[in-house]
């Protein structure tokens, strides 16, 4: 495909996708505050509890069944919509980022893969991964939320592994976090829908309904908002080659996944007690422990580097894409003349350590030349 056509069909999913996902999230969000904080002391008559708020110079009441009213009212809304269209946006930018380039943007060089093996290893993480987790909540173990949740942080820490062996890292992060909305998603399909809709089949029939069903949504949901922070960062990590680029990437995805999930566990139980309170200064800690214990280390002992060697390998492995030639080069970075090989040293370097860049090493950088790039910068890339 047309790159230009591919940049603006990643531009236009991309935009929808955060739209969608930024509703969806907030709806959850939400939903599990207005639970978290429902006044239970001498609810009316068949009400679990009710609320009070103001926002946007309006007060609003808003009450809470303990399954359902007598008789279902004229309107009442649904919230489906927001996730779907987030799965199906996701799905979408993900076949066109990595699935129409799988060469160059999914599979990792050393990995000895085609293409159609690391789609079809990417297809099977998501449906998996979600065969597996719904197994999981329908067992025993569904009822030791602790233990619950402790077996699911280790199945996804083992996948974000077994990917990093496989896939770029960049790759390897996007899938784990397809793979947890798809979880997310399939909650709302499979099990808070359906349960929805026998609950609300239940009292137009004039029944009692089953409150089994109401409960397991409510599990789902708070399974749901529990993993939207990770997925979030997951997000955002392709802006950062120093997570998934690193050589322990999925160590730090799983150190950031545990501090997203105290953290949400801080907020959703504050309004009770402040005993997760320690959650946020640990959190504060625990990033910049990542930091400092992921800083490369540099080689002061490197014999000095000229600049024309470096200018050959960057000609060579990377000006391909970013020098402009009447287009504009890959991330707005330029790398055709000397001072724009300066000015961009800082993501060169970033890039290059990593090994991010050139994407799926399609121009064939060794770690020589890598080494050669990293110790001029080091040394003050001087042109």
């Amino acid at each position: 495909m047309d790159p230009h056509i591919t940049e603006w069909l990643n531009l236009a999913i991309r935009w929808m996708h955060m739209i969608v996902g930024i509703a969806w999230i907030g709806a959850s969000f939400y939903f599990v505050w207005l639970e978290n904080h429902l006044n239970r002391v001498n609810p009316k008559t068949g009400l679990a509890g009710d609320l009070w708020a103001i926002h946007g110079g309006g007060i609003y009441h808003l009450e809470k069944y303990k399954l359902a009213p007598k008789e279902m009212p004229e309107t009442l809304h649904w919230f489906k919509w927001e996730a779907y269209t987030t799965f199906i946006s996701g799905i979408s930018l993900l076949t066109v980022v990595y699935y129409f380039n799988a060469q160059a943007m999914l599979i990792a060089p050393e990995s000895g893969l085609v293409e159609w093996q690391g789609i079809a290893i990417g297809i099977a993480t998501i449906v998996v991964g979600w065969i597996v987790y719904h197994v999981l909540c329908e067992s025993p173990l569904a009822q030791k939320p602790a233990l619950m949740g402790v077996v699911l942080m280790l199945m996804i820490i083992a996948v974000a592994y077994g990917l990093s062996l496989v896939f770029t890292g960049r790759a390897a992060y996007i899938h784990v976090g397809a793979m947890i909305g798809s979880i997310m998603v399939g909650n709302v399909f499979f099990v808070i829908m359906p349960g929805q809709r026998k609950m609300v089949a239940a009292v137009s029939k004039g029944e009692t309904p089953d409150p089994k069903d109401p409960a397991k949504a409510l599990l789902r949901s708070r399974h749901n908002n529990y993993l939207t922070l990770p997925v979030l960062f997951i997000m955002i990590s392709n802006h950062f080659p120093s997570t998934y680029g690193s050589e322990y990437n999925w160590l730090i995805l799983a150190a950031v996944s545990i501090i997203s999930v105290l953290v949400r566990h801080y907020f959703n139980t504050r309004h009770q007690h402040q005993k997760y309170a320690w959650t946020l200064p640990f959190a504060a800690f625990a990033m910049i422990t990542l930091a400092y214990v992921t800083k490369p280390t540099v080689d002061n002992s490197a014999p000095q580097v000229a600049f024309s060697e470096v200018q050959t390998i960057v000609a060579e492995r990377c000006a391909v894409c970013h020098a402009t030639n009447g287009v504009a080069p890959m991330a707005g970075v330029h790398l055709d003349t000397p001072e724009n090989i300066k000015l961009n040293s800082d993501r060169v370097l970033s890039a290059v350590r990593n090994r991010v860049m050139p994407q799926g090493n399609i121009t064939k950088m060794t770690t020589d030349e890598r080494t050669v790039l990293i110790n001029w910068i080091n040394q003050g890339a001087k042109i």
